[in-house]
């Protein structure tokens, strides 16, 4: 697999101590992977937390503080220290790194998109290892990824990597919480992403971290149906990344859709604003489901919100009230309304190339 790009994505619980302070030892085990399988060929992504982790403690704080201001003014301490320590253990092998700090308006303009896939691009191209976190010194909820298993999906759908791995403090999923029943049983491989595994995903988060199992299980069905396999091991073995490229470590690997969504459609699916939606019958969604066409005119029952031409809309059965998909409409709502009121609207509201199912 020389040559590859993979995305590896590493929690707090695998950069810190027990007090929430950093571990520089954990971090120089993870560089000290990172240089070989880079030494070896590999492209290759970090996307790390800590940063509130490394900073809290710098700013006289006890523990991890859960104000907003304070957990901002925390990363503000904490990624620095922490892009220091990355950058001064790669470049004792001669590796460059750049930190690279995203938010969801990052992903959810479609400009703002497609200049972050070209920067990392080039940082690649160029052999450096972009190092990526969240920018929590000014994220605020709206504009949050949330946390750094779904930014780490995102980001390797982006790239279109070869696969992404999520390092954390347990080594895959297992069908009950490992730690307080005897009976629960690990799971090797999955195929498909259901509502069932969802369910059985118990949390698996440290006290210093922000994510489960739940947030990666999310993360693996963004991954996967962009056609990024994902691979979920602890980072407790000195050689965790290294085995984890080809799965030789114990974990739990998430098989690609093979019918992957191309760029323009993840960010369709995944990271495209819709404040507004409409309704259809049930003729209209089963020839969108079913049969590949687009969304008539004629099929619109209700609609909520307003929007622009050339806005992104979301979809909802009319029946069922469940959301079937998203796309780019070609009227504003005020003359969809003006066209519905006339009880004979004819033409095409959303294009089938311009929509996903969801």
């Amino acid at each position: 697999m020389s040559g590859k790009l993979i995305v590896f994505k590493v929690g707090t619980s695998s950069l810190t101590q027990e007090n929430g302070s950093l571990d520089r030892i954990k971090i120089a085990r993870i560089t000290n992977q990172l240089a070989q399988l880079h030494q070896k060929g590999y492209q290759l992504v970090l996307v790390t937390s800590g940063s509130i982790a490394a900073g809290f403690r710098r700013l006289g704080f006890d523990k991890r503080p859960t104000k907003i201001a304070e957990k901002q003014a925390s990363a503000a301490v904490g990624q620095g220290l922490l892009i220091e320590e990355y950058t001064q253990n790669l470049m004792k092998d001669g590796i460059v790194s750049a930190q690279v700090l995203l938010t969801q308006e990052d992903f959810a303009d479609a400009r703002r998109y497609q200049n972050a896939s070209q920067a990392l691009q080039v940082l690649l191209h160029q052999k450096a290892i972009p190092i990526i976190n969240e920018n929590d010194t000014i994220a605020i909820e709206e504009i949050k990824v949330g946390d750094n298993d779904t930014l780490s999906a995102q980001v390797a759908s982006l790239l279109k990597a070869d696969l992404l791995v999520l390092l954390t403090d347990v080594d895959g999923l297992y069908t009950a919480n490992p730690n307080t029943d005897p009976n629960a049983r690990h799971l090797a491989e999955i195929a498909e992403i259901s509502e069932d595994l969802f369910a059985m995903a118990v949390g698996a988060g440290s006290t210093n971290g922000t994510g489960g199992m739940t947030t990666k299980l999310q993360a693996a069905q963004i991954a996967t149906k962009s056609g990024v396999p994902v691979f979920i091991c602890s980072s407790k073995e000195d050689t965790a990344l290294i085995q984890a490229v080809t799965q030789s470590n114990k974990g739990t690997l998430f098989l690609a859709d093979h019918e992957a969504l191309n760029q323009r459609k993840q960010w369709l699916a995944f990271y495209a604003r819709t404040d507004a939606s409409v309704e259809i019958d049930t003729g209209a969604a089963e020839a969108m489901l079913l049969q590949g066409r687009s969304l008539l005119l004629a099929g619109i029952k209700a609609v909520e919100g307003t929007f622009q031409s050339g806005d992104i809309v979301s979809v909802y059965h009319q029946d069922t009230h469940r959301i079937i998909g998203k796309g780019r409409v070609k009227l504003s709502s005020k003359e969809l309304e003006q066209k519905l009121a006339t009880k004979r609207a004819e033409g095409i509201f959303i294009h089938r190339n311009d929509w996903v199912s969801l």
